[in-house]
């Protein structure tokens, strides 16, 4: 076994009840206008991509706000690099995200990676050798460690994490769909 990997302090404090989130606004309004169903649901209104989608936060800070534009107050701030997000919804240069407790708000494309990330859940996720709950474990990871995805099976996603790599269950972390497949 190569080790144990921990969430180090700062980047796993838990700010406001949000992994990774300040709240810098609490009262609640209706959805902006702009926040209407594209024509397919299932896909992007700017980019033809599917939504929802995983992506990751390019940088330290991102602001989510209230609505798409720099006009609308910002809710919370986003402050872990290569956290990932699901992409709910865009409009122009904004797309609309959320963390994996489902806090988020409207975000400038900008700050946005296509590099795909997970967030350990579990309180101890166990990476393994291979797919398999049967294989050796290689490395162990606490909860809130982010480490980048290499590719996805059914139940199984390949997961790299300072340096180290191997096999996590899906049930063990967030960033991508519970029947998404990456190559």
């Amino acid at each position: 076994m190569k080790g144990l990997i921990r969430a180090t302090v700062a980047a796993a404090m838990i700010a406001g009840g949000m992994a990774g989130a300040q709240e810098l606004g609490a009262e609640d309004t209706a959805p902006p206008s702009a926040d209407r169903p594209a024509s397919d649901p299932s896909v992007g209104a700017v980019t033809n991509l599917p939504l929802p989608r995983f992506v990751t936060l390019k940088t330290g800070e991102g602001n989510a706000r209230r609505g798409p534009g720099l006009t609308h107050r910002i809710d919370w701030v986003f402050t872990r690099d290569g956290m990932p997000l699901k992409i709910t919804a865009e409009y122009g240069h904004w797309r609309r995200v959320e963390d994996y407790e489902g806090a988020g708000g409207w975000v400038h494309y900008a700050l946005l990676s296509g590099t795909r990330s997970a967030l350990v859940t579990a309180p101890l996720a166990l990476l393994h050798s291979s797919p398999s709950a049967d294989s050796s474990v290689v490395v162990k990871a606490e909860k809130d460690v982010i480490g980048t995805l290499q590719e996805c099976q059914k139940d199984w996603c390949r997961l790299r994490v300072d340096g180290n790599e191997g096999w996590i269950a899906k049930t063990d972390f967030w960033g991508a769909g519970a029947d998404e497949i990456l190559n």
